[in-house]
C-alpha cells in the first residue's frame, strides 16, 4: 500500500495542463487533479476536455466536459480540479486539455 500511495504521488507530477483557449484570463490559482486509484492500478491513461466559465472575480462558476477519453476514468477529477482555480478578475470562457499520463 505504501508503495501505491507513494506511486499516486508521484503520478500528480504526471498530469500535465493545456493553457486556457482564452488569452484574456490569467490564472493565478491551479489546482491539479489527482489521478484516480483505478486508473492508476489498471494502467489507464487518457485526457479530459474542458469548457468553463469565470465570473467577474475571477471564480470559475461553471465547468462541462467536452470530450474525455477513455469515458468516466478521469472526468470527476478534472471537474473538480478545474472549480478550484482562481483566474485574475474579469471574467470570460475558457478551454481546457488535462492529460493523464502515466
Amino acid at each position: 500500500m505504501r508503495h501505491l500511495i507513494a506511486a499516486t504521488g508521484l503520478l500528480l507530477l504526471a498530469v500535465s495542463f493545456a493553457t486556457p483557449a482564452s488569452a484574456d484570463l490569467k490564472p493565478i490559482k491551479r489546482v491539479e487533479p489527482e489521478y484516480p486509484i483505478d486508473a492508476v492500478r489498471s494502467g489507464t491513461q487518457g485526457f479530459v476536455e474542458l469548457e468553463f466559465t469565470v465570473d467577474a472575480n475571477g471564480k470559475v462558476t461553471s465547468v462541462s466536459v467536452v470530450n474525455a477519453r477513455p469515458a468516466r476514468t478521469f472526468e470527476k477529477a478534472a471537474v473538480s480540479a478545474v472549480k478550484q482555480w482562481q483566474f485574475a478578475p474579469g471574467g470570460g470562457r475558457g478551454k481546457v486539455r488535462l492529460d493523464f499520463k502515466l
